[in-house]
């Protein structure tokens, strides 16, 4: 009698115990389970395991494209704004990476068309990823920039000084926003906003939570920049991964380092191994020769996480398709170069055109693969790319 109790009060425990889904745990390399699902655990989205993050990354294919800005736009404002946001040119110039096969294209947000409207944004950003799809393209939004130009404003914006790489570029979110902790309710609900509209749309690759954090923006704006920026970007930052991820997104975050080497973990500063601890996969930038590349990439692979080069491609810097593509497929990185059609962004020239004079198209572009017309700016790299992507010309 007392035996079949006990094997009684044994079965109740295990049933109460699956009820209570203590099962539910991320599932291990190996098992059966959706590795790719983001796991929740007090109501809260976890940090992607490795397991969940490649489980993720097998599903993509190899992932190219470029950092797109239509060439009839200076930034991200003129881009998005209900007034400039042109879906012909925005069709065309995806339909000439499709001819590429790229299937992915790094694209930049701004906090201040949130405030403005932020229900035509999320329209438009519908638009864009409706005209994306049907080329076969799937973006990665970036949030947030601290390069270039601190005082953004909506509305007209001004036009490009002449011969000079990004003149009308602006930061997101502004100076007088990153000072003012006042402001932060509202760069909470443009990220909470954003990503819970689109949280479970599988036309979006992926999430960007800032370009760049740390960049002071050298002789540009170095005047005008605050001294203590990083102190306040790492705060935000922090805070942005965490409203990204209290909404649930089906596709991963990061935040790329861009600047230095970084052999093993302890030799990152502060602002990198935050962004390598809260990124569910890994980006960086590379402007960098093809042997350099191919070593970042040796100091990344030990996080055993997918990665992304989400900036690269300055010719003048030895950064190169011929050199970087091929090295980016063989380790399976996704490839992102900077620049597509050559335009009001003017990203042609290079970055000292701020303090050095040009008056006239450089000798060598810096970055942009085709003319406004659509002519390659040299054929020789759209063959490249073409026959890493195998897409017929």
């Amino acid at each position: 009698m007392r035996i079949c109790f006990n094997v009684f009060v044994c079965l109740l425990v295990i049933l109460f115990l699956s009820n209570c889904g203590i099962g539910d745990r991320p599932a291990e390399s190996g098992s059966d389970a959706d590795n790719s699902r983001p796991v929740v655990v007090g109501g809260e989205r976890q940090i992607w395991t490795k397991q969940q993050a490649n489980a993720w990354y097998a599903h993509q294919g190899w992932l190219v494209g470029a950092n797109f800005l239509p060439s009839n736009a200076i930034n991200q404002l003129e881009m998005w704004q209900a007034e400039s946001f042109d879906t012909a040119t925005i069709n065309r110039e995806l339909g000439w990476a499709q001819s590429l096969g790229m299937n992915t294209m790094r694209v930049f947000l701004h906090d201040l068309l949130h405030q403005q409207d932020s229900l035509g944004f999320y329209q438009r950003m519908d638009t864009f990823l409706d005209i994306a799809s049907r080329h076969k393209i799937r973006p990665l939004f970036v949030f947030f920039d601290s390069c270039w130009d601190p005082f953004p404003k909506t509305g007209k914006q001004r036009d490009p000084k002449p011969y000079t790489h990004n003149s009308g570029w602006v930061q997101s979110p502004g100076q007088a926003a990153l000072k003012d902790s006042s402001q932060y309710p509202r760069l909470e609900a443009y990220v909470k906003g954003t990503v819970k509209r689109f949280a479970e749309d599988d036309r979006i690759l992926g999430w960007d939570l800032w370009n760049e954090p740390d960049n002071m923006t050298g002789a540009a704006y170095e005047k005008v920049e605050i001294a203590n920026k990083v102190d306040y970007v790492l705060v935000l930052l922090k805070k942005t991964f965490g409203w990204a991820r209290s909404q649930h997104p089906s596709q991963p975050l990061t935040s790329g380092i861009w600047k230095g080497n970084y052999p093993v973990y302890d030799s990152l500063d502060r602002m990198q191994k935050l962004q390598i601890d809260e990124s569910d996969i890994i980006s960086f930038h590379s402007y960098d020769s093809a042997a350099k590349f191919e070593r970042l990439i040796s100091y990344l692979e030990p996080y055993g996480k997918p990665i992304l080069c989400t900036e690269y491609m300055a010719r003048p810097n030895g950064s190169t398709f011929e050199g970087s593509l091929p090295i980016g497929k063989k380790y399976n990185i996704g490839m992102y170069n900077w620049g597509f059609v050559d335009g009001k962004s003017q990203t042609i020239y290079p970055w000292d055109s701020w303090t050095k004079k040009y008056n006239s198209e450089p000798p060598l572009w810096f970055h942009d693969i085709f003319r406004r017309d659509g002519k390659p700016y040299r054929e020789d790299e759209v063959k490249v790319i073409r026959s890493l992507t195998a897409t017929a010309p």
